[in-house]
């Protein structure tokens, strides 16, 4: 998110615009924290994870009372034109700000990578290439204990976090929400490979997958082998973000600003088969991006 703040500050800034920075979200933008950015506000954030604007939920936003605030604050600072960074909550509120008059363009920004109409989501690349890195290590402690780990990544709804780690990271089975599994056949698997003689096995499993410690408990009972589970939780939120996340997010920083000054609104900034472009924000919320099976049929057969 840095590298899309930064980017949007100094196009803008290049362009003759004013910025404002608003403080923790939504939640900032109702409380009144704000400041105004130069280009030394964004100087040396570009490797920095995170944002430094900072974040925070904001429950407000779903009611017309905090609308109706929101509005009234974004035409208290005189707003022109607004930049939403975050996932579908930001991307909905943003929406709605947009339909009530404040000119609006959303930029995509979620590790979990599943807003609809974008190949992908600032910060993807950097929360895959953490968790690779995690199961990378983790292997060496399966293979030389002999146990089967079952990885634990974030992923509530969607399992494109998952899907793309498994296959990076080799795992021999992944879980995701979108494919239901069986506890019986993947315990009657893990016996089959023990017997092929592979000692170690890893299983990344999605969170929205149900609870990793249960399942773990229940592969034990039926197969008699040792499973044991990583929870990655956090660590994947943060870190130095990977060159590609950079780069992703300083060009849909610099489209959102650039489509401001055409006078668009309510846009979406989109990555599509390898250029950057928008969509209406309203296509994104009302659609659910498909999770892409050819891919999990190809890290399942390459597990063999």
């Amino acid at each position: 998110m840095n590298a899309a703040v930064r980017a949007v500050v100094r196009s803008s800034i290049s362009y003759g615009l004013e910025v404002i920075g608003i403080h923790r979200g939504f939640l900032g933008l109702l409380e009144g924290q704000y400041s105004r950015l130069n280009l030394r506000s964004v100087s040396g954030i570009i490797n920095r994870g995170g944002t430094m604007l900072k974040t925070g939920r904001c429950p407000g936003m779903k009611t017309p009372a905090g609308l109706n605030r929101a509005l009234g604050a974004l035409q208290k600072l005189k707003i022109e034109g607004l930049v939403v960074i975050g996932g579908d909550g930001s991307l909905a509120a943003g929406n709605v700000l947009s339909k009530r008059g404040i000119p609006t363009i959303c930029v995509p920004a979620t590790i979990d990578n599943d807003i609809y109409g974008t190949d992908e989501t600032i910060g993807f690349d950097t929360a895959m290439n953490t968790a690779v890195e995690a199961i990378d290590k983790i292997r060496d402690t399966a293979s030389s204990h002999e146990r089967i780990f079952i990885v634990e990544v974030m992923g509530r709804e969607h399992g494109f976090l998952a899907l793309s780690v498994g296959l990076a990271a080799g795992s021999e089975f992944i879980l995701i929400p979108e494919v239901k599994f069986s506890v019986g056949k993947l315990c009657a698997e893990l016996k089959q490979e023990h017997r092929r003689g592979k000692t170690s096995v890893i299983v990344v499993f999605a969170e929205g997958s149900g609870n990793s410690y249960e399942l773990a408990d229940k592969l034990t009972r039926c197969s008699s082998l040792e499973v044991r589970v990583s929870s990655l939780g956090y660590i994947q939120r943060g870190g130095t973000p990977t060159a590609r996340s950079r780069i992703l997010a300083s060009q849909f920083g610099a489209h959102a600003v650039r489509l401001l000054r055409e006078g668009k609104k309510n846009r979406l900034v989109v990555l599509s088969r390898g250029r950057i472009a928008d969509i209406p924000v309203a296509l994104a919320a009302r659609n659910e991006k498909p999770i892409d099976l050819n891919t999990y049929k190809l890290a399942r057969r390459l597990a063999i």
